[in-house]
């Protein structure tokens, strides 16, 4: 059982992807005997998934420390105001203020950057397009790799694509990010902007948008810098 003063990690996958990508951060933090839990979360909506990371927050017995990857950084802002939650982690995250949604942080893209392979499946939700899956998630993992993380993709709901966040915990609580220097899905600019907003404290990573999976020991080493930070 943690001591209070300890926190719990909570890893908040994105979407087209579940909790089972968190394995190698997950499993260098145990290393360290951080105690992790993993969200499973459905991604079909924001309130959803929000009322799901609170009762994971809740399953703990004292504070925790929340890391959201890419929309995971918009339920993590959103849920992360939860009187547990001592601290955020945002990898290659959204970051939204107030009013915010996704659809309005990427409804002005930049010209310059990747187009995201975002495609409407028949019933509207969002999927990957397969084929273009690796070169726009995951460019820096072996092909085999993408190629499993493409067939098993689970689809993103559009009221989670389109709820805006109320209160941005970034405001009340401390916050790191990872920034994918090489990411094209959000461009790195954009995480750049997001965290400087936050007032985050930023490394920057040569990964791709899979940053998570890639380059998972510089990750766990922002997450455990933030478990240092709030556990003085």
């Amino acid at each position: 059982m943690n001591k209070p003063s300890t926190p719990t990690v909570v890893l908040v996958h994105g979407a087209f992807v579940d909790g089972s990508g968190w394995k190698p951060v997950h499993d260098l933090l145990v290393r360290d005997g951080i105690e992790v839990v993993v969200s499973q979360h459905s991604t079909q909506s924001l309130t959803g998934d929000v009322a799901e990371v609170q009762q994971v927050i809740e399953a703990q017995d004292g504070p925790v420390v929340l890391v959201g990857h890419s929309y995971g950084g918009v339920v993590i802002t959103e849920a992360g105001t939860h009187p547990q939650v001592a601290g955020l982690v945002y990898v290659a995250a959204f970051a939204p203020d107030a009013g915010e949604s996704v659809a309005t942080l990427i409804a002005d893209p930049d010209p310059s950057a990747p187009v995201p392979p975002i495609v409407p499946r028949k019933d509207g939700a969002l999927v990957l397009d397969r084929e273009r899956f690796h070169e726009g998630f995951a460019a820096d993992l072996p092909a085999e790799e993408a190629r499993f993380m493409a067939d098993s993709q689970t689809a993103w709901g559009g009221a989670a694509v389109g709820t805006p966040v109320t209160e941005p915990a970034w405001r009340t609580r401390p916050s790191w990010y990872v920034v994918a220097g090489e990411d094209h899905m959000i461009p790195p600019a954009a995480q750049q902007g997001m965290a400087a907003r936050a007032g985050a404290t930023v490394e920057t990573v040569t990964a791709s948008h899979s940053v998570y999976v890639s380059q998972p020991e510089a990750v766990a080493e922002v997450i455990r810098q933030a478990v240092r930070s709030v556990s003085a």
